[in-house]
């Protein structure tokens, strides 16, 4: 059998009684309530969601919390599965629910004297603010509505409440929206355009009667646009309302945060029902969002904002500038201290930093929910620092609570102080996303999403963003908007994404038909550049030079560690992840100033240096294609003798960079026709520096094309075709760790050579032993000991299967995933964009396999190379030196399958470093 639904004071030191484990009946439940009853607690938030379960948790340990009840995950799983059906016996519970909130509340639903109304929002397991659907004073209609104003005795108040609600369920369950993105809100449109024909500035100086002039145009909105009535039964309208929150969870915006964030489809959203209580039935009353510390920067202070005579959208909306919560201790002292006293509570239960709203009705404090708060990548660090110094979590909490790819927030560039002194100012707003970014003015999210694809850096401009823009969000460098808050939508949302971002810049008025920016005599126009610093909210017009981040000026010796408290965050949290940390961790690096670079931010070595990359600098290219028009094995010899030199140089420069740790070699890799010019003009110029005829390098030029040379004449394959390239870079190799090891400073050296794109062990042993054989001339020679390994790139499934075979003779395996993944999936690297998002959007793939490692395909090959190749070699050395290498997600698969290291781009190694800890750490947890 299914239903179908259409559309007083606390201080710090409260006593906690300890969780209990919830027992139920063989029958399963559907809702659990919170209150004086309270069935759920934190633990319980994969049913629960979130806010569900903190509700609960909350009500558990005696905060001030509305009465409620949350309907489950499962339920939101199963109406989306059975397309709108409620599962058997959910309209019984719902009934009792709903008359146990009654009881608690001293008001029955729907009563046309003493109204009970509902708050309904969503609540998933991982907190995705605005992603989903919220709607308020649910349970007025045009009988309830009297009763509500004579009730409180308050008419304005009745009907200020009545107007929000019409407004947000005919928005969210009706679907009364914005038709495109630059048509404003229309409820909005209705609502200013009242306010401004009756003269006023703030939504609580309209009379009842303007208000009622509001509601009759509300419900003309939506009869025009759904031809359908405003309902008037609050029992359909509460129905509605569970399946619209449910519905949401498959909305675009929240689609896309998932993907975003790896937040899985199959989790659901819960949807809490919780008793109403109210911000603005007048000056006793507000509402707001408050941070237990600022989460911008991580300072512990009290931090968050406030609005008298409100209700709580006013303030997330950003549709109103709140006041900063401190000034809510002039304002209403009692209620500020009582709120303080919950901020510590909080803290001591939940042992992070908590993101909670409350509402003040009538002098009354009540906490309507918290989570722990989105915060930026620096904020993440010093909280987790100071909490440890505090003594609230351990090392090991703070190391895994830090998101890995957050520390990189650390190393962003600044604007350059020079630079800044001579930009022109026009404006200035509130710091919600620290750092520095410039770009161009766009109004709206898809040109952002169409300029990043053509990789043009943009500043997503808006009055206020809402939910709809997230994608255009994404594809931008910085946010700024000219209304809203630190609590704004724009302010959460881009906090978490790491993206700089400025609110409510009142200075600057934007019109979306003129598409301009205007601050006083100043007008941008959409393309035009602008540059915004989220760290101290000014906004420039133009573009800003950069400067190094004050990290990176102490690494560079600019700045001593003493003058940067961000520099001493940052190595606390280096100290514990290499104290957890058990995979080494090095860099993938083809010149001595990369290899200082990677070592500064504390990489142990090189794990893929690409020998093509030095061919491509100066005048060294033309001798490269001088071997490559080469028409005879003796002719490719002698440009290749010129290449020796050059070749060894670079490699005693990364080698005295080094100093003694390991070095891993790849030999060239790529196809010889990348080498080549591929237009007229600059062929013809080769040809008159060679001596050749152009029709000679033309033609060389076509022998040389494949039809697909990712899979074609490269790597291996050419050194066994021309052996005199591998013996050439070999000997580079050799000569250049002997003239280092010998030298007037001597260093110590510890080299890997790597053979390319192998796929059978006799391709292997065929340029094992050449290098081998090299070696010893060099070597003896030299007349010195040079420790050195030979191994190769696992980057085709033949390898990976073949792998105890190719073990035989190789002392180490480096899993280049990139290939990996492209060989194994059949899919180009290059060309997949095309069709990769909407994999993403018809789930058919969890994440960008070349983002995140595709840990039940190509990781399945990394685990059987893994477990074949020690089987044939015990002490084989195994580590990763593609893309993945610097990707958290795919560093704790690494970790997992026995891997000895991770190599990444040099400005990753930090995020690398704290990865590694946190899979050390989560494998021990599980064991």
């Amino acid at each position: 059998m299914t239903t179908k639904i259409d559309s007083k004071k606390t201080s710090n030191k409260t006593k906690v009684p300890p969780a209990k484990t919830i027992k139920t009946s063989g029958k399963e439940r559907h809702i659990y309530e919170f209150g004086k009853k309270t069935d759920g607690n934190a633990t319980m938030r994969a049913l629960l969601g979130g806010k569900g379960a903190n509700l609960a948790e909350m009500s558990r340990i005696k905060l001030p919390v509305p009465a409620g009840f949350t309907i489950t995950t499962k339920v939101c799983n199963y109406f989306t599965e059975s397309k709108g059906q409620m599962p058997s016996g959910f309209s019984t519970e719902l009934k009792e629910a709903i008359k146990n909130v009654e009881k608690q509340q001293g008001k029955k639903f729907g009563d046309a004297a003493n109204p009970l109304l509902f708050s309904v929002r969503s609540g998933a397991r991982d907190s995705m603010p605005g992603m989903m659907d919220t709607i308020l004073n649910l349970g007025l209609n045009d009988i309830t509505v009297e009763g509500l104003a004579k009730k409180t005795n308050n008419e304005r108040f009745a009907y200020d409440c009545y107007r929000r609600f019409i407004q947000m369920y005919g928005d969210v369950v009706m679907g009364v929206q914005p038709r495109h993105e630059n048509e404003h809100e229309p409820f909005d449109e209705i609502f200013q355009k009242i306010k401004k024909t009756a003269k006023v500035k703030e939504d609580s100086e309209l009379s009842p009667k303007q208000l009622k002039e509001v509601i009759t145009a509300y419900k003309q909105l939506i009869k025009t646009r759904t031809k359908s009535t405003f309902p008037q039964d609050v029992n359909e309208q509460l129905q509605g309302a569970i399946a619209a929150v449910f519905r949401s969870w498959n909305n675009d915006r929240a689609i896309v945060y998932r993907q975003k964030y790896g937040i899985p489809h199959e989790w659901g959203t819960a949807v809490n029902v919780q008793a109403m209580v109210f911000g603005n039935m007048g000056e006793d009353c507000a509402t707001g969002v408050a941070f237990t510390r600022d989460p911008a920067n991580g300072e512990k202070i009290f931090y968050g904002e406030y609005l008298i005579n409100a209700q709580g959208e006013d303030v997330v909306a950003g549709v109103r500038t709140p006041k900063p919560i401190a000034e809510l201790k002039n304002e209403m002292p009692e209620a500020y201290q009582e709120l303080n006293n919950i901020r510590a509570t909080l803290e001591k239960h939940f042992k992070d930093m908590q993101d909670f709203e409350f509402t003040i009705e009538s002098d009354t404090l009540y906490m309507l929910q918290t989570r722990n708060g989105k915060r930026t990548g620096l904020a993440a660090v010093r909280i987790a620092v100071e909490m440890v110094n505090e003594r609230l979590i351990d090392q090991k909490m703070a190391v895994q609570r830090i998101p890995a790819d957050s520390i990189s927030s650390l190393l962003v560039p600044v604007f350059d102080a020079h630079s800044r002194k001579k930009a022109h100012a026009i404006g200035h707003g509130l710091p919600a996303g620290p750092g520095a970014a410039s770009g161009q003015v766009v109004f709206s999210a898809s040109v952002a999403e169409q300029l990043e694809r053509k990789g043009i850096k943009v500043i997503l401009c808006r009055v206020e963003t809402s939910p709809e823009d997230l994608r255009g969000m994404l594809a931008s460098e910085g946010i700024l908007t000219s209304r809203g808050g630190v609590s704004s939508h724009a302010a959460l949302v881009a906090r978490q994404m790491g993206k700089v971002c400025i609110c409510g810049a009142h200075d600057l008025i934007i019109d979306y038909e003129k598409r301009t920016l205007t601050s006083g005599n100043v007008v941008l126009h959409e393309g035009d550049n602008i540059s915004i610093d989220g760290t101290t909210g000014e906004v420039f017009s133009g573009q800003l030079e950069t400067a190094p981040s004050e990290v990176n000026q102490v690494l560079l010796g600019k700045l001593k560690p003493e003058k940067s408290y961000t520099y001493q965050l940052f190595d606390k949290v280096m100290q514990w992840a290499d104290k957890y940390r058990k995979m080494g961790i090095r860099t993938n690096a083809d010149t001595p100033d990369q290899s200082k670079t990677a070592i500064m931010l504390g990489a142990e070595g090189i794990g893929l240096c690409r020998t093509e990359h030095m061919f491509f600098e100066g005048d060294r290219i033309n001798h490269m294609r001088e071997m490559i028009l080469a028409s005879n094995e003796e002719e490719r010899r002698l440009a290749l003798k010129k290449l020796l030199p050059m070749q060894r140089k670079d490699f005693e420069g990364i080698f005295k960079a080094m100093e003694g740790r390991p070095v891993t070699i790849r030999l060239l890799d790529p196809p010889l026709h990348e080498f080549l010019p591929h237009d007229a003009a600059a062929r013809n110029a080769l040809a008159e520096h060679l001596g050749i005829s152009s029709e000679v390098v033309a033609e060389r030029i076509r022998a040389l094309h494949e039809q697909n040379p990712m899979l074609g004449h490269r790597g291996c394959r050419l050194g066994i075709s021309y052996p005199e390239i591998t013996e050439m870079q070999a000997r580079a190799i050799f000569e250049a760790a002997a003239q280092v090891t010998k030298g007037k400073n001597p260093v110590f050296v510890n080299v890997e050579v790597m053979i390319p794109l192998t796929a059978y062990a006799g391709e292997f042993n065929n340029q094992c032993a050449l290098v081998h054989r090299i070696a010893a001339e060099v070597i003896d020679k030299a007349g010195i000991r040079i420790p050195y390994l030979v191994g190769t790139m696992i980057e085709l499934p033949r390898a990976a299967l073949r792998a105890d075979e190719i073990a035989k003779s190789a002392e180490f395996f480096s899993f280049g995933t990139n290939d990996l993944t492209q060989t194994t999936l059949g899919m180009s690297r290059d060309d997949s964009g095309s069709f990769l998002p909407l994999y993403k959007d018809l789930d058919i793939i969890p994440q960008n396999p070349f983002a995140t490692i595709d840990q039940i395909g190509v990781g399945q090959l990394v685990e059987m190379a893994v477990e074949r190749g020690r089987k044939a070699r015990k002490n084989i050395k195994l580590g990763i030196c593609g893309e993945h290498g610097g990707d958290p997600e795919s560093i704790k698969f690494f970790h997992r399958a026995g891997l000895d290291y991770v190599s990444c781009s040099p400005p990753r190694v930090p995020v690398a470093r704290l990865a590694a800890a946190q899979a050390a750490l989560e494998e021990k947890k599980t064991k």
